[in-house]
C-alpha cells in the first residue's frame, strides 16, 4: 500500500512504455499522479498537490525542458533533471560533452550557416550525415552522398523557419554493420542491451528495425556507463555503433522508449525506472 508517497508521470500520451510504468508502480504500491503535458500550467509560486518526484515521459524536448525547470523551481525532483534533459536532448551539447570526457564518438562539425556547412561536409568527406540538433526516431536526418545532394538539402534547411534548422550538425558516416547497439542505463546500472538491425542506414526501432538481445560485455558496459555519467546520469539510452576503429557513442537519449528493448531482452525496464524514480524522490 502507498504510504502517501506519489510518483508523478509527466507524459504526452500513454504509450506501451507508460502503461508498463503505471503497471510497475501499481505492483509496488506506489501512488501515481498522471500529468498531461498539454494541459498543465506552471505559475511562479509552488502549487498544492504536487507529487514527491516527477518522471518525465513527454515526447517533446521543449516541454520536457521547461517542465523540469519549473518543477525544480518548486523543489520537486525530476527524472531526469533539467540539466540532463537539456544536455542529452541536444545532439550538439551531447557531442561536446562526450568529446570533453574522452568518449569515442563520430567526427562531428557544427555549422551555423549553409556556406559553413558545405565547407564542413567537404572537409569530412562524403558520405556524411546531417541531423537536427534536437529530435528523435531518425526524423529529418539525411545521408548525403555528393555535393549536389548537399546543396539541395542545405537549400531546404535555409528555407525552414524554425531556428533549430539554422544550426547544422554534420557527422561522419560510420561504416558499420547493418546494426547498432542500444544500452539502457538506469542510475549506475546498465539494465539491458540490444542490437537494432536494419537494411536502412537508420537503425531506429521506430523505423522498423528488428531487435535482438546483446551481451553486456565489459567494454560495452564501461562505455555506456561513461557516456551516461558524462551527461549527468539518470534514466538514459546510450546508442553506439561498431565502427572500423571500435565502438563509438553517437547519441544519449534522455526520454527513451523501451518497448522493443524489453521485448528483445525480457528485462523489467519499467520496474527499474520506477524503483530509481522512487529512490530519487525519497532522498
Amino acid at each position: 500500500m502507498s504510504d502517501g508517497f506519489t510518483l508523478g508521470v509527466f507524459c504526452t500520451i500513454v504509450r506501451p512504455e507508460e502503461k508498463a510504468i503505471l503497471a510497475a508502480a501499481e505492483a509496488r504500491g506506489v501512488a501515481v499522479q498522471r500529468i498531461d503535458d498539454g494541459e498543465t500550467t506552471f505559475g511562479l509560486t509552488k502549487p498544492e498537490g504536487l507529487p514527491d518526484v516527477v518522471l518525465n515521459r513527454s515526447v517533446s524536448h521543449t516541454r520536457s525542458l521547461y517542465a523540469t525547470r519549473c518543477y525544480a523551481h518548486y523543489g520537486v525532483p525530476t527524472v531526469n533533471t533539467p540539466e540532463v534533459t537539456e544536455l542529452a536532448g541536444d545532439k550538439v551539447l551531447t557531442s561536446l560533452r562526450l568529446a570533453e570526457r574522452g568518449i569515442p564518438t563520430p567526427r562531428t562539425v557544427v555549422a551555423l550557416s549553409p556556406e559553413a556547412a558545405m565547407r564542413a561536409i567537404e572537409t569530412i568527406g562524403y558520405p556524411v550525415v546531417l541531423k537536427p540538433a534536437v529530435g528523435s526516431w531518425g526524423r529529418l536526418m539525411a545521408k548525403v552522398d555528393d555535393r549536389e545532394e548537399a546543396e539541395q538539402i542545405l537549400e531546404h534547411k535555409a528555407a525552414l523557419t524554425s531556428p533549430i534548422h539554422s544550426v547544422i550538425y554534420v557527422q561522419e558516416y560510420v561504416r558499420k554493420p547493418d546494426r547498432d547497439l542500444r544500452v539502457f542505463v538506469v542510475g549506475d546500472q546498465p539494465v539491458a542491451a540490444m542490437y537494432r538491425h536494419s537494411s536502412d542506414w537508420r537503425t531506429n526501432a521506430a523505423r522498423g528495425a528488428t531487435t535482438e538481445s546483446a551481451a553486456l560485455t565489459p567494454e560495452l558496459r564501461d562505455l555506456a556507463l561513461r557516456a551516461a555519467a558524462a551527461v549527468g546520469g539518470g534514466v538514459l539510452a546510450v546508442d553506439l555503433m561498431e565502427s572500423p576503429e571500435g565502438l563509438v557513442v553517437h547519441e544519449v537519449n534522455p526520454t527513451p522508449e523501451f518497448k522493443a528493448l524489453a521485448g528483445a531482452t525480457g528485462a523489467d525496464v519499467a520496474g527499474a525506472i520506477v524503483d530509481y524514480a522512487v529512490g530519487v524522490g525519497r532522498r
